[in-house]
């Protein structure tokens, strides 16, 4: 009765279907010197945790210290924006130019202060073009779905 009552919640254990007080009677079986011989097999598996159990890590383990890397991190740090400080000053720095502009004759002034008034009065027309379109569209909307003001 005993030996099928094992082998049932040996089968149920190797299922993941035991509780705990049937994985305490496996251990107490297993234990024990009574042990049949179609399941010796399983005898140091059940050995082996009652072992386990009794064992302990006795060993210290040594834990770096974070204020050393803390230290070298922010120095780095510190590092890295002064470089970039220092690259970005140099690439910005203002350049001599000896065209400032300006020019040796009033008539070259005058051709040049023309030239760049055209091509705004240019950009400024096209502007223009397409506010008389948008207009359109609103007197034509009005009209059609006869919008009261």
């Amino acid at each position: 009765m005993e030996l099928n009552r094992i082998e049932t919640i040996l089968d149920k254990y190797f299922q993941g279907e035991t509780s705990i007080s049937e994985e305490k009677e496996l251990k107490i079986y297993f234990s024990s010197s009574d042990v049949a011989q179609h399941l010796e097999q399983y005898k140091p598996l059940f050995g082996y945790f009652s072992e386990a159990a009794v064992q302990e890590f006795k060993q210290t383990i040594s834990l770096p210290s974070k204020k050393h890397n803390v230290k070298w991190l922010s120095i780095a740090a510190s590092v890295v924006v002064l470089l970039g400080i220092s690259t970005f000053t140099y690439l910005h720095q203002p350049e001599e130019s000896s065209d400032l502009g300006t020019y040796e004759s009033p008539e070259a002034a005058f051709e040049a202060t023309q030239k760049a008034l055209s091509l705004l009065s240019e950009n400024v027309n096209v502007g223009i073009q397409s506010v008389s379109y948008i207009n359109e569209f609103q007197n034509s909307k009005e009209l059609i779905f006869k919008i009261n003001k």
